[in-house]
Parts: structure tokens; C-alpha cells; sequence
């Protein structure tokens, strides 16, 4: 219930009743929702400075978390990174320098992607924290095409290790005959005296003193080029293609153990010392030739022998004495 009020008139000498006019009342109720407004500003303004709403706290969670796993991503990046650089050096460093290749350029290994707008719908969308995902992108592109480039070397590598594993398989690396006690060696390469004519010739091989039927060895991985019987000069010979330049030959054999074309390996058998063609007693004729050319086949004698061994072959070789044929 409303309180009445009273005033007191001096001119009639009574209390009377306050009338309350309309506007008065309105310009009351103004000034009290005036008042209450400004006092709700001050309060919303005063929260929203020192505290944070709901909606607010969940984007700054979400902001803490998208840091997080931007910090794990690039840490990952860094660390794989890393792992590929280790792999690049060995790559350089160890595997071709032992297959004999050249190291990959380090500005071919460290190339940029390229493409001046290849982050523009990134741009485009003008997101938070925009350097932030282009320089992770970059990061990551960069690490994706030292990957590819590596892919592409670790693929060359392995062709050339396989290049280089033929290629030791070709090499004429084991005497044809079994000579463990080093005494079959009769003649070695170079000028020596012929024993028919006599007379100073150039022998282009070493000769293996045997009896008749002594096995001869392939001495490379190879296929035979040639399988041939003469009456004069290597009488029966057989020569094997090893690829690569390398060729062998053997010659005054007594009988075959393999055919025209036959692919053979490192100490198959091809056939048995003999003594025919141009011959003056049992034995086995031995070349090495690199594209065409003859060379001293003692040289390649260093998977079946000690290095003490290989010395003692190399000076019974350098004795000039007379050759057992051609």
C-alpha cells in the first residue's frame, strides 16, 4: 500500500495532502531506469575486462590446443627432418662413395617447392595465425620433396650396387686350376722363350703345368663366347665373355665341359687340361683380356690366395723362363 504524503500550508494552517502530477511520476520512473541502465553498462563493462565469458573460454582452449599440436607438428617435422639428414650423409658419405658415384648436390637436395602463390587459399581465407600454417606448410613441403629426391637416390643406389655386384662377379678373380701348393705355375706373362722357335716371344698369358684331365674352372661369373678345336696355335680353347670388358681364354684343353652360349659361373667346370695345338707338354694356356687387349692375368688372382700367397705367385710369374706354348 502506497504511503499518503502530507505537507504543512502555512497560509491555511493545515496539513494537506501532496498531489503527485503524472510527469512528476514518469520523469521519476526515467531517472530510476536511467540510473539502473548506466549501473548495468558499468557492471557488463566491468565483467567483460576482468572476466572471461563461456564462449570465450572454449576459443581460448581451443586456441591452447591448436598451439599444442602446432609445436608437436613442427617438433616432428624438425625430428624427421633430422632422421633424413642422417640418411642424406650415409647416402653421400658411404653408399657412393663406395659404389663410386657422385654425392647429390646439396642445392638440388635443399630445392624449394617453388610457386609463388602456393599458399594463396591459404591467403584467401585470411585465417588466424596465418604465417604460422604457411611457414608449417613450407616446412612440410620441403621435408615431402627431400623425401622424393632421396626415394630417387636410394633407387640409384640400389641399381648401382647391383651394377657393382656383376661387376665383381666378372672380375677373373681365382686361378682356373686347383693350385694350392702353388706349383703348377710354369710360365707367367710377358716375353719369354718360345719352345719351338727358341727364340724370345711375347707370351700373352700364364701357363698352368698339369696332367691330362686336370679340371679347368671358369673364373667369373660369364657366358661362352667361343668353343672351338684347331690343330695348331690353342688347339682346343674355349672363351668366356664375362661382360663388362672382361674376357678369358683357355687353351691346349683335352676335352669340353660346356657349350657355345652356356651361361657359367665363378668356378664351374668347363673343361680338363690337355695338350693340344701348338704344345710341348700338358698344360693349361691361360688368358685375361680387357676389351681386346691382353693383360697379365696374375694380377687378378686375389679371392683363392693370402697375401703371402699372392707374393709368392707373383715372383714364380716374373721368372723368365721358357713357355709351354703359344
Amino acid at each position: 500500500m502506497a504511503r499518503i504524503k502530507y505537507y504543512y500550508d502555512t497560509e491555511t494552517c493545515k496539513y494537506e495532502r501532496v498531489k503527485t502530477k503524472t510527469s512528476d511520476v514518469v520523469m521519476n520512473a526515467l531517472g530510476i531506469l536511467s540510473l539502473t541502465v548506466a549501473m548495468a553498462v558499468g557492471l557488463l563493462i566491468l565483467y567483460t575486462n576482468y572476466f572471461e565469458s563461456p564462449k570465450e573460454l572454449i576459443l581460448k582452449n581451443e586456441v591452447k590446443e591448436l598451439e599444442f599440436y602446432y609445436d608437436k607438428l613442427s617438433k616432428d617435422v624438425k625430428n624427421l627432418n633430422d632422421i633424413l639428414g642422417d640418411v642424406e650423409h650415409r647416402d653421400d658419405n658411404i653408399y657412393r662413395v663406395v659404389l663410386g658415384a657422385e654425392p647429390i648436390d646439396k642445392a638440388i637436395r635443399n630445392a624449394g617447392a617453388g610457386g609463388a602463390d602456393r599458399y594463396e587459399d591459404i591467403r584467401e581465407k585470411s585465417i588466424d595465425h596465418e604465417d604460422m600454417v604457411i611457414g608449417l606448410n613450407e616446412k612440410v613441403d620441403l621435408l615431402r620433396r627431400k623425401l622424393y629426391i632421396e626415394s630417387k637416390s636410394q633407387d640409384e643406389v640400389v641399381k648401382l650396387a647391383e651394377k657393382k655386384e656383376k661387376l665383381y662377379a666378372a672380375i677373373p678373380a681365382i686361378q682356373p686350376v686347383s693350385n694350392k701348393q702353388l706349383l703348377a705355375l710354369a710360365s707367367g706373362f710377358g716375353w719369354r722363350t718360345h719352345p719351338i722357335y727358341k727364340v724370345k716371344k711375347m707370351h700373352t698369358g700364364i701357363d698352368f703345368a698339369a696332367s691330362i684331365g686336370t679340371p679347368i674352372y671358369a673364373t667369373a661369373d660369364g657366358t661362352v663366347a667361343e668353343v672351338s678345336v684347331k690343330f695348331s696355335g690353342y688347339g682346343k680353347m674355349v672363351e668366356v665373355d664375362h661382360g663388362f670388358g672382361y674376357r678369358t681364354r683357355y687353351a691346349h684343353m683335352h676335352e669340353f665341359a660346356v657349350r657355345s652360349g652356356q651361361t657359367v659361373k665363378r668356378g664351374d667346370l668347363i673343361g680338363y687340361v690337355g695338350n693340344t695345338g701348338l704344345s710341348t707338354a700338358p698344360h693349361l694356356h691361360y688368358e685375361v683380356l680387357i676389351n681386346g687387349s691382353q693383360v697379365d692375368p696374375v694380377h687378378y688372382f686375389y679371392n683363392d690366395l693370402t697375401a703371402a700367397e699372392y707374393e709368392k705367385v707373383l715372383e714364380l710369374a716374373s721368372i723368365e723362363n721358357q713357355s709351354l706354348g703359344m
